[in-house]
């Protein structure tokens, strides 16, 4: 277990300061966080409910309504009435969505190529190999909060 512990930390650590650096590289007219969260998410996943996309951020769905609307007010996104539930709706990316995602990745990804070449083909291979996995942990579901009980006191 403690092996696994530090290894935890060490990826934590790692993943924390790059998505920093990463934040840094944006430009100054790049989408908000929560903005380029939902459009990734549809990216990813196709189309989904409001409540999908906040239970995969760790949010409930009324914490991005704003952001929903304005998604959509700025054809970004699509709203259609949910088949499964009349009072539901599913949202979608559009092509304008798709190309404002690209267009706010591009300056991060330029600035992490530039990064890459500082690195060896052998630790380029072994980021290719991690890439996948840092991705599988990111669809992890967040852990719930615990419930204190009487026996915490």
């Amino acid at each position: 277990m403690e092996d696994e512990l530090a290894a935890a930390r060490a990826v934590r650590s790692g993943v924390l300061r790059l998505a920093r650096r990463l934040r840094g590289a944006r430009p100054a007219h790049a989408l908000s966080p929560a903005k380029v969260g939902v459009l990734g998410y549809l990216f990813r996943h196709g189309t989904a409910s409001p409540g999908e996309i906040a239970a995969a951020d760790g949010q409930r769905p009324q914490a991005l309504t704003k952001v929903f609307a304005e998604l959509e007010t700025e054809g970004l996104i699509t709203r259609a009435p949910n088949e499964n539930d009349g009072r539901g709706a599913v949202l979608a990316l559009t092509g304008r969505g798709t190309a404002a995602l690209q267009d706010d990745m591009r300056e991060r990804d330029t600035w992490l190529a530039s990064a890459l070449d500082e690195l060896t083909e052998t630790e380029i291979g072994l980021l290719r190999l991690a890439a996948p996995l840092l991705e599988r942990l990111a669809d992890q579901p967040a852990p719930r909060p615990r419930e204190h009980t009487a026996e915490d006191v």
